[in-house]
């Protein structure tokens, strides 16, 4: 069959800039990968796990949840401190003696302190119950859940943008290779007819539409291959990859179409296999321990200390005066003027608005995967009637180029007969582009990739 040029619509090759990314942020601390390599869809998406900017900070959030959940423990473990002071006093302080009963000369002043004082002390406290620990200790293993499951929605959206981002390289790309071979043959088929016409057996008429054909051909390739850079910059900018390095794509459309074959048309939705709907779930959890915590505001918290201290204490001479103590102490809340019970109700409060905000999500995952079924049967329609569009074009170009060749048909309609491939070849790599979107679209609301 006849290679024939494609043209690409906008609609085929838009993509989604992730702006919230900064070139900064994209350039430092990332890996390379060789320019000359060219990248799989998968390998995209590997390359965007180990460097994007947003797994990064969402690792580190794992990370801090961890050292939360050691605070938190650490706050109930014993706890030893020591401490060392010393006063000199410039003025010690006295009252006169007969204000105190006593017989004395007059002008004597007995001194409440001494001038020297050092002293030291070691005391050690443990906690031996509080409410709001134990709460504090099952909000922080909530807490790490919820950000793991922050990071598993993290990696799906990046996933899902370095995806939308790659078929539209990916659909260019495979357009240039196509228009590459259609300027070949029509710059052969060219060369032949002024041939042709130097013998006398051809018109000029028609080696000047065949030259304004390759001409408009190559003008397109132009302004395609300018186009490859620009989704081939969103590309890196969804994987975190330098936009100042070189990035080719080496899969195909008939590929990934095999790769993503088997679309789910008929299942009931699993909502809990979508990342940030399981998320949702896990916040209210925590909206729930909130509750419980003010609760129960009448529970005591109970600490149990030992503390030994010794001081040197004197004026010209010190002494040592040593003392240790041990003991327990009970704090029971009587009345805060209801602050807890405010607390407790806008702990309530949120823990409705998550349920809300899990009905409104129920609701948009179930029209996401409707539409996207529905987006589905369309495009796979298409497909087929664009695949049989294109073998009658080719046929009739075929009947024509024949009969061209043979000197019994014009150049007019040879190149309406090429032209008419070009576009059930366009038609068809669009209907195909669609129906690959959409099987990953429909994957996508499942939660299935």
């Amino acid at each position: 069959n006849h290679d024939h040029s494609l043209h690409t619509n906008l609609s085929v090759v838009k993509c989604s800039h992730p702006s919230f990314f900064t070139l900064a942020l994209v350039l430092l601390g990332l890996g390379f990968l060789p320019a000359h390599s060219p990248l799989s869809l998968d390998a995209c998406i590997d390359y965007a796990y180990n460097n994007h900017p947003d797994i990064k900070v969402a690792e580190l959030q794992i990370r801090d949840a961890d050292w939360q959940i050691k605070e938190n423990t650490a706050s109930g473990l014993p706890q030893l401190s020591a401490g060392l002071g010393y006063q000199y006093f410039l003025q010690v302080p006295a009252l006169p003696a007969e204000a105190l009963g006593f017989s004395a000369p007059p002008g004597t002043r007995i001194a409440f302190q001494l001038r020297n004082s050092l002293s030291g002390n070691l005391q050690y406290n443990q906690l031996l119950f509080s409410n709001r620990y134990l709460v504090a200790l099952r909000a922080s293993r909530y807490y790490k859940e919820y950000v793991q499951l922050q990071m598993q929605t993290t990696r799906q959206t990046v996933r899902n943008r370095v995806i939308d981002a790659y078929l539209p390289v990916l659909l260019i790309s495979e357009n240039l290779n196509i228009l590459d071979k259609n300027i070949a043959n029509l710059d052969k088929l060219l060369s032949d007819t002024k041939a042709i016409n130097k013998a006398g057996f051809a018109e000029q008429l028609d080696v000047d539409r065949l030259e304004l054909s390759l001409s408009t051909l190559r003008s397109e390739r132009d302004n395609l291959a300018r186009q490859q850079t620009i989704v081939a910059d969103a590309l890196k900018f969804a994987m975190g990859y330098p936009v100042s390095e070189a990035l080719n794509v080496n899969d195909n459309i008939d590929q990934l179409l095999a790769a993503y074959a088997d679309a789910d048309l008929s299942s009931q939705i699993n909502f809990n296999a979508r990342a940030e709907y399981a998320q949702l779930l896990k916040g209210r959890d925590l909206s729930g321990v909130q509750v419980d915590l003010y609760s129960k505001p009448w529970m005591p918290t109970v600490v149990g200390f030992v503390q030994t201290q010794g001081s040197y204490q004197g004026n010209d001479k010190l002494f040592w005066i040593p003392s240790s103590v041990a003991g327990i102490s009970v704090s029971l809340p009587i009345w805060d003027g209801g602050t807890t019970r405010a607390k407790r109700e806008r702990a309530m409060l949120s823990a409705q608005q998550v349920d809300v905000q899990r009905n409104m999500l129920e609701n948009a995952i179930t029209l996401e995967v409707e539409a996207a079924r529905k987006q589905y049967l369309n495009a796979a329609e298409r497909v087929n009637n664009q695949q049989k569009n294109l073998s009658l074009a080719q046929r009739i170009y075929t009947a024509t180029e024949t009969k061209y060749k043979a000197g019994i048909g014009s150049s007019f309609e040879l190149v309406t007969a090429e032209q008419q491939v070009t576009t059930a070849q366009q038609n068809l790599l669009q209907a195909q582009y669609d129906l690959l979107t959409a099987r990953v679209a429909v994957k996508k609301a499942l939660g299935q990739l």
